[in-house]
This record gives structure tokens, sequence and C-alpha cells, in this order.
């Protein structure tokens, strides 16, 4: 059966702007980064896209690197667009990154103009699309002037190929440089994509929500600190599937009891709030206007739809609730 999308769509989202720009994002924005590579179910991950936009969500956010391998969340993002959400392509904000390592040799990685462009011509191809709506440096370059790569993301929206251009992980000091570049050059940074969740604060010791602020949207990832702010771990078992059981970004070794024990008391208030910890976590952070919206990420249809409930209770947090949930995030360390 073609797809068609749900008419009520926009009735229950919020949207909000980004920075001084004239763009305005859903408050939360579905991540590709894993579940859709290669080797993920291709009509689950079909049907989250879907999902996701039946509920209001109109950001969509890729990288080169994403999969794995490399590429593949592109190629499949791609090919839903072109089965699924293609008469809405207009309706729809894509974006993707280039900073990491995407091919062998010197022009593979960072921020240099020569890989900068040519990995967004790999991209668009990957997708199918003639251009994207923001493009990120995904990564701050030690070894590349800042000149040269905001220059690159300034040529790039030039030659229309990005709609707008945002950075990624630059702390305070570096999104305000490369802000201040990008205004020259007449191309407006409008998004800083950072890591920021109730269990890591480092954006509030950086400056960076301050510095961003009327001036740049802030978009955070990792908003469940890879599944920890979830249900998953609460009992202090490791299930297959699992962030854990990967072993990889989430270490078995950070599910100590002492954390386990953090976990619920972060569960407890929570349910005191009608809310799962998960739907707490996003709630959490969309509580700060400087944000303009939150990454989830999802392996099931059930799981996101959960995560998009987040949004059905406004209720604000009591100063009661916040000094708990920052009494839990120090002791975290």
């Amino acid at each position: 059966m073609k797809y068609r999308a749900e008419t009520r769509r926009y009735e229950d989202m919020e949207y909000r702007r980004c920075g001084e720009s004239g763009l305005a994002l859903s408050a939360l924005s579905l991540g590709l980064w894993h579940n859709f590579g290669q080797e993920a179910d291709s009509q689950a991950a079909k049907a989250m896209v879907e999902c996701a936009f039946d509920r209001g969500i109109t950001h969509f956010d890729l990288a080169n690197n994403y999969g794995p391998p490399p590429g593949s969340a592109e190629e499949r993002f791609g090919r839903i667009l072109r089965e699924s959400l293609s008469p809405y392509r207009d309706e729809l904000v894509i974006s993707t990154k280039a900073g990491y390592t995407m091919w062998p040799g010197p022009y593979g990685d960072w921020g240099s103009r020569k890989y900068l462009v040519a990995s967004l011509d790999q991209s668009l191809k990957r997708m199918g699309l003639e251009y994207v709506d923001i493009f990120y440096h995904h990564r701050p370059d030690p070894n590349t002037p800042l000149e040269e790569t905001m220059g690159a993301l300034s040529h790039l929206v030039n030659q229309g190929k990005a709609l707008y251009v945002g950075i990624s992980n630059y702390k305070a000091d570096e999104a305000k440089r490369a802000m201040a570049l990008l205004k020259e050059a007449g191309t407006p940074c409008i998004l800083n994509q950072v890591r920021y969740s109730i269990l890591d604060r480092w954006v509030e010791k950086d400056g960076l929500l301050d510095a961003m602020a009327n001036r740049c949207g802030t978009i955070c990832f990792s908003p469940l600190a890879q599944g920890l702010l979830s249900s998953t771990y609460l009992d202090g078992s490791i299930p297959q599937g699992s962030r854990a059981r990967e072993d990889h970004f989430l270490k078995q070794k950070m599910i100590t009891p002492y954390r386990v024990q953090l976990l619920n008391e972060l569960n407890t208030i929570a349910r005191s709030r009608g809310q799962s910890l998960s739907q707490m976590a996003i709630s959490w952070l969309l509580k700060d206007e400087r944000i303009t919206s939150v990454l989830i990420g999802a392996r099931t249809t059930a799981q996101l739809r959960e995560n998009i409930d987040a949004l059905s209770n406004t209720a604000p947090f009591t100063a009661e609730e916040r000094e708990a949930i920052d009494r839990v995030s120090e002791r975290w360390g």
C-alpha cells in the first residue's frame, strides 16, 4: 500500500526556531545514527521514519559516516524517500554532516575544503537529493584553519547544495569563532549539535548554551545517554541487544550497582511525574528554551512512540524535581 502521511501530523508537535534564522525544527528530530545501516531491517527502518513523520517530526538527521558501514544510513534513507516520503520533500528538513573518516588517504577526513565538498557530493548521490537542508561540520579540525572549513560550508550554500549550515561537537570558544566567520561570509550558522543529557552536563560548564542563546540554535544528541536513561538497565542486568551488550560507546563496566541505584532514583522522579525515565529525560532537555530540538533514536516504532509521547506531558519541573535530578547528576560523576 502506498504511504500517505497522517493528515493531523502537525497538531501535536511543537516547532522551535533555529537561532535567528527563519527555519523552525520539530522539537523532536529523528537521528539515523544506528538501526538504519546495512544490516538493519528494511521494513522496521521504513516504519520508524513513516511513524516519525506521521507524528510531526520533520527533521531527519544523518551523517556521511552513519551506518554501519559508513554511508549505508544515507543510502537506506534515500530508498525510504523514494518509496514513501518523496511527495513530502518540501515538508522535510534533511541534514547530513562530514568530519570523520570516510575514505583512505589525506582527503577523506576532518575539515579541509576538498573533503567537505567531495563528501557532500557523495551524500547527495547516496540519498538521491539535489540539496540538503542543513550541512554540518561534524567536529573541529585542529590542523585546518577554521577560515577554510567555514569557507567551504559557505561555498556549498552558494552552490545550492545546502540551504543552511551548522557545526557539531564545537565547544563555546570554537563555536563563537565559527559563527563569526560564517556570519561574515553571509551564511550564518543556524545550529550547533552537541551531546547533552541529564547525565552529561558539559555544555553547562562550558558556557555553550549561553554562548548560543538567541544567536544559534542548539540541538542535542544522545539525550538518553546511550540508553542509560531508559528502562533497559533499571534492574541491573545487561540484556541481549542492548547498547551496553555491544560494549562499544556504552561499556558494560559502566553499569555498576551504584549507578543502577542512581538510575532508579531518576526513575522514581519520572514515575511521580507520570512519565517513563526516557520521557522525563527528553522533557528535561526541552524545558530549556535555548534548546531547539532533541535528537531521538529507536530500534522499534514502539520505542519511538514512547519517546514522542514525552511531548504529551508538558508539566513544568518543580524546584524539588530539578534539585533532585541535579543531585543525581552530580553523584554520577
